[in-house]
């Protein structure tokens, strides 16, 4: 059921956005990390792949959980269809990867943040090429985005994608935290 909503939430996103004749490919395209996430969240669930899901509980779920506490919805607000859309999206990412721990007792590992992070950078990388030929922002790498985020307290442009490589590091560490402190026990 979790993956069928994703699937619709981001369906139904794009149908809006074409239907008000606002779609573009500058803004659109599903590459936002959190985007990626979404899909990938879709075949985690269908699939049941640990693999995915090591991958996903770092990079899905932290960019989902940094995205929940900081969104960037501009001038919509409850109840219009891409607040609810936006928390619908992200918050089906975050129980998607939680469902994983809590129903196949997935966890996640050390090596696997390091790859996470590596799939980031690496990604990050592609995505930075990928703006510039389209003259695009996603992933915040060329500008800083609208709304109040991390990025306002981490530097100007380009130093801030300098200091969210720690952000990262730390937030895949905050998240690997309670398995650690589980071992411990």
């Amino acid at each position: 059921m979790l993956a069928f909503l994703l699937i619709i939430s981001d369906t139904l996103q794009h149908c809006w956005l074409v239907s008000e004749h606002v779609w573009s490919l500058k803004k659109d395209l599903p590459l936002q990390l959190s985007d990626i996430a979404a899909i990938l969240a879709v075949a985690m669930l269908l699939t049941k792949s640990y693999r995915l899901f090591q991958f996903m509980y770092f990079a899905g779920l932290g960019s989902s959980l940094q995205a929940i506490l900081t969104p960037d919805l501009g001038r919509f607000s409850f109840p219009h269809f891409q607040y609810i859309e936006f928390f619908v999206s992200h918050g089906g990412v975050v129980l998607a990867c939680l469902f994983m721990v809590a129903t196949f007792n997935y966890k996640p590992t050390i090596p696997s943040m390091w790859a996470s992070f590596f799939i980031v950078n690496l990604y990050g990388a592609v995505i930075f090429f990928l703006n510039k030929l389209l003259g695009a922002n996603y992933l915040y790498i060329m500008k800083k985005p609208r709304n109040t985020s991390i990025l306002d307290y981490i530097g100007p442009w380009p130093w801030y994608i300098f200091s969210m490589e720690l952000v990262i590091l730390v937030s895949f560490y905050l998240l690997y935290s309670p398995f650690w402190l589980k071992k411990k026990m």
